[in-house]
């Protein structure tokens, strides 16, 4: 009951601040921006060490995926945030004159960011970026998986920003219940299905907009390449679109990849030599690679190893240390594709290799499963590239690269289906947590009035056919034509 009280409190007061309008004002937008950027330069060690005691980030890993990405969002949005909250002119039709129009973007209110635990500064500051852009006020609920980053964000968020419109509320499933109990303009979270529906039902209760940020099973796609170079290259980018963000455990991150059988070979073969290059021989060792998050999502991964028709198919890796938990990098050969393995989202350092007949069936094996966040294909056939396009339905479809989409501010990033749905990221974060508020301005000098009942005189069938004539039908609504005798 303490706890529920004291959230109602601190959301109650978020409002009676957001109702001051001080949120609205450009400076203040633009001064919560640069205590961002302060924040991440002031602190990047704090960070550093953070993410290494929660996920066994290295710091070039830290700053790849997590504080550079952070500051380049905060940067983007500090430039561009004026011209984002100048309304949008929109074109009237002459039939309306005299009047305009434009579309104003405004404040949702009091936003709720749930943030991840595989990138917990990234998936906490990043969308916060967005919210405090639109001129929102904000709690973020950050994972309590990884205890240290929600610590940290904790501590220093109040000494950069402004504490009256930006709060960070730490604790496990029973705060998430309680968050979820009050009324919030809009929630926006990062994490598993399973509780992205639970988040929905709650906001379904008070109609609150949500943006659900998920994952999927991502597939790549490895067509033929005839160029040596290409084909490593690719592999190569394959390598590290798995293990190098948090060791696999990342929504966009490569889950199985897809190849002709003739092509399997060469290919598992180039992978073990990136692998060895990238990691080391014995990766636990390099301490370059990410550790499992915790003992439970560890577990889970080995259940997946323990499968007898699953261990078969290893054919590099598979090795585990419970004490550290880490799990190397494990590429599997065509697993029963009715294993667990490639029933769910691994969600770690475990790579099915699936082969085909022809790499055109890819097409119908990915649409025979849920709709991925990401597609990832490795081709130069023009023709097959806007199959996939075309044929396919994901968040997002990346040719001949891989995550690079996420750190690319001029491009939505979202999912679709169960990988999630709404968008962010640059101008789309600015969006997704405004309101696009119609505006019209009319005259009082000019008026038409009827002078007789003029629907009298007029069948049905000739009004009919004027409304076929762009705006005619809303000239004889005016004129008194709303009535059909």
């Amino acid at each position: 009951m303490e706890i529920g009280w004291e959230m109602e409190k601190s959301v109650r007061e978020l409002r009676e601040y957001f109702k001051t309008g001080k949120t609205r004002s450009v400076t203040w937008r633009k001064n919560q921006l640069r205590g961002i950027l302060d924040l991440v330069h002031d602190n990047e060690n704090a960070m550093f060490d953070a993410l290494y005691h929660d996920l066994g980030k290295h710091p070039v890993e830290a700053y790849r995926d997590e504080i550079g990405g952070v500051e380049k969002s905060a940067n983007n949005s500090l430039s561009c945030v004026e011209k984002w909250m100048v309304p949008k002119k929109s074109s009237i039709p002459l039939f309306f004159f005299p009047a305009k129009g434009e579309v104003l973007s405004e404040p949702l209110g009091v936003v709720l960011i749930f943030s991840s635990w595989n990138f917990p500064i990234m998936l906490a500051l990043d969308p916060l970026i967005g919210a405090i852009a639109a001129g929102n006020v904000v709690v973020i609920k950050p994972s309590d998986q990884a205890p240290k980053c929600s610590n940290f964000l904790a501590n220093i968020i109040p000494q950069y920003l402004d504490s009256n419109a930006v709060k960070v509320i730490e604790g496990g499933p029973n705060v998430c219940e309680q968050l979820l109990l009050q009324k919030w303009d809009k929630i926006f979270f990062t994490g598993s299905p399973r509780v992205a529906s639970i988040v929905m039902t709650a906001a379904a209760k008070n109609l609150t907009p949500v943006t659900l940020e998920l994952g999927g099973k991502c597939p790549a796609i490895l067509d033929h390449l005839s160029n040596p170079s290409d084909f490593k290259l690719a592999v190569k980018r394959i390598v590290g679109g798995k293990w190098g963000p948090c060791s696999g455990q990342a929504c966009i991150g490569i889950d199985y990849v897809l190849v002709e059988d003739k092509f399997s070979s060469a290919m598992i073969e180039l992978l073990k030599k990136i692998i060895s290059k990238f990691y080391g021989d014995n990766p636990i060792q390099s301490k370059v690679i990410s550790r499992i998050v915790n003992k439970q999502n560890f577990e889970r991964l080995c259940n997946l190893l323990k499968d007898p028709l699953v261990e078969a198919c290893i054919v590099h890796g598979g090795s585990v240390d419970e004490e550290n938990l880490f799990i190397e990098p494990t590429i599997l050969l065509d697993p029963p594709l009715d294993a667990q393995i490639m029933m769910e989202e691994i969600f770690g350092p475990l790579l099915p290799v699936i082969t085909l007949n022809k790499i055109q069936e890819s097409i119908e094996f990915i649409n025979s499963r849920p709709k991925p966040l990401a597609i990832y294909a490795f081709t130069k056939d023009e023709t097959f590239k806007r199959k996939i396009q075309s044929e396919t339905s994901s968040g997002s479809v990346i040719f001949n690269d891989t995550l690079i989409q996420f750190l690319c501010d001029t491009l939505p990033f979202g999912g679709v289906g169960q990988s999630g749905f709404g968008r962010y990221h640059g101008k789309y974060s600015f969006d997704t947590f405004s309101h696009e508020k119609a505006v019209m301005h009319r005259n009082l000098c000019l008026e038409i009035e009827p002078r007789y009942p003029p629907w009298n005189n007029f069948k049905l069938e000739f009004i009919r056919k004027a409304y076929r004539f762009n705006y005619f039908g809303l000239f004889l609504q005016m004129l008194g034509f709303n009535k059909y005798n």
